[in-house]
């Protein structure tokens, strides 16, 4: 299988970046499933229904939310019944929605979509390590799905590469995400994991990211509480990784960046 997880979509920029690249992407790389996390999507905090049901037509089959998750209340009781948008799977039982989901491709294969937020440097939730692990008991390659990416959402990028070692050979990809920052870490790790600290955001670059510099730049410089951040609406990159997967084992094949558009150096995988 191909599958592509595009990083943070951040503001009306990022959106209209990915609403508009993404009916290519499928056909140029010949996409059998696509995840973007979507948190940052509402104008840089949190996601709406109206906006979560905009990146479903454009072509996203699953969406992940990380600490923005609840930024926009009415996103509580669409989560509730849109199997298709998932919160971190580590988050307290009976918390609204839920963190892991298996979907079908059109070619009748089945995905394992899991949002895991690390602790490092972020909300104390329950331990993603043993989640994750407790959810891939239920859903294994080989077992129930067909492949398997988890996203690391987290700040620390030695916590990323720890959950990437600690699911090595289990799951197609594991991916980070939250720090908007593309790293250049693609591989496939000894065990057959396709890796990626960080995949980086769809957003404008000419920004901190992904928000208007001026008022973060004030944050840093007079340590003031000022303007609530807005995001960059410049022309957006889409940043996001590639994955192929073996048909019989779902380990990866290949792992590749995608860049396109925008300020940063393109990145696209051979088709």
């Amino acid at each position: 299988m191909n599958l592509l997880f595009l990083g943070d979509i951040v503001g009306r920029s990022g959106r209209d970046a990915v609403v508009a690249a993404l009916p290519e992407l499928r056909r140029r790389l010949v996409l059998d499933f696509v995840i973007a996390n979507a948190e940052n999507a509402a104008h840089g905090f949190g996601l709406t229904p109206q906006i979560a049901e905009e990146l479903f037509a454009a072509g996203c089959d699953a969406l992940t939310l990380g600490n923005h998750a609840w930024d926009r209340r009415e996103i509580i009781p669409y989560i509730e019944g849109e199997p298709r948008l998932l919160r971190p799977i580590n988050f307290p039982p009976g918390t609204p929605g839920r963190g892991a989901g298996v979907y079908r491709t059109a070619g009748g294969k089945r995905v394992l979509v899991a949002c895991a937020m690390l602790r490092l440097f972020m909300d104390p939730l329950d331990d993603p390590f043993a989640v994750v692990k407790a959810e891939l008991a239920r859903h294994g390659l080989g077992r129930t799905v067909d492949a398997a990416v988890i996203e690391a959402h987290g700040e620390a990028t030695s916590e990323k590469m720890a959950l990437g070692h600690f699911l090595d050979g289990q799951v197609s990809l594991v991916v980070g995400a939250h720090t908007h920052v593309p790293s250049a870490d693609a591989q496939i790790l000894p065990g057959g994991t396709g890796y990626l600290t960080d995949a980086g955001m769809c957003g404008d670059y000419d920004s901190v990211i992904g928000m208007q510099k001026e008022a973060a730049l004030a944050r840093f410089v007079r340590k003031m509480p000022g303007e609530r951040l807005a995001p960059a609406e410049g022309e957006a990159t889409v940043c996001g990784v590639f994955v192929a997967t073996d048909p019989v084992s779902g380990l990866a094949r290949r792992v590749e960046p995608v860049r396109l558009g925008g300020r940063l150096a393109p990145a696209m995988p051979a088709p």
